[in-house]
């Protein structure tokens, strides 16, 4: 039998893949993102060489060259404001990480037609591990696209209430047999089988209360009522705050 610590090191090990797993994703994600814009950048800058002798032509294709490295630069901003710093809690709007998690998972969400129902405020702000909160989100929204049957609904909200932030993932999937509902966030505890390594949700737990938050779920099997929803409240940040009081 292994030894607690034994466990313990594994639990790491394994948490660390994933988050590197995680990162693979985003960057291919991100790639796909400029890939657009290169694509147009590079069709303009065509333009603009055989249209050298029309000047309003050549003003035209460079303003639209300048939206295109506008975009472009956003997608970079964004993706560094999520991996740039590891040790420090920074305020990070939710709506930006949602959509970013959504990018991770596109390709599952536009195979199995999901239904997206997003409510998310722009000023929605919490103090964060920015890298480390995208792993919970995109944890829990892989989790809900497993559970989801084609043309399911996936619902993503955020709200702040009280000085807290809170974030909820609800889908209409199959619901969680009562059998196991209590043991969802055990350490290697997963219903995948040979598929799943039992950490995603305890890491997601982990995380969460790393950040000074609380993680709730609510499921149903229930015919017509099935579902999950995991609900995440989080300390907004100190700004917001003392603007709120």
């Amino acid at each position: 039998m292994p030894t607690i610590d034994r466990l313990h090191q594994l639990e790491q090990a394994l948490q660390e893949c994933q988050a590197l797993a995680l990162a693979g994703q985003f960057a291919a994600s991100t790639m796909h993102e400029i890939n657009g814009p290169l694509e147009a950048i590079s069709n303009l800058n065509y333009l603009v060489r055989t249209n050298s002798d029309d000047g309003e032509q050549v003003r035209n294709y460079s303003g639209l060259l300048d939206e295109q490295l506008i975009v472009l630069t956003s997608i970079s901003h964004q993706t560094l404001s999520f991996y740039h710093s590891k040790d420090t809690l920074e305020p990070i709007q939710i709506a930006p990480l949602a959509e970013a998690a959504l990018r991770i998972h596109r390709n599952k969400i536009l195979a199995k037609e999901i239904r997206l129902l997003k409510k998310l405020p722009g000023d929605v702000t919490v103090e964060s591990y920015p890298g480390a909160m995208l792993q919970v989100f995109s944890n829990l929204i892989g989790n809900a696209l497993e559970a989801l049957p084609v043309k399911g609904t996936l619902q993503i909200r955020a709200r702040s209430i009280d000085g807290e932030a809170h974030i909820l993932f609800a889908d209409n999937g199959h619901g969680i047999p009562a059998a196991i509902r209590r043991r969802i966030f055990e350490p290697f505890f997963s219903t995948k089988k040979e598929h799943g390594t039992g950490l995603g949700l305890a890491i997601t737990k982990e995380i969460v209360e790393r950040h000074r938050g609380k993680i709730r779920s609510r499921t149903s099997t229930r015919t017509g009522r099935n579902g999950t929803a995991f609900r995440i409240s989080l300390p907004i940040r100190a700004q917001s705050a003392a603007a709120a009081k």
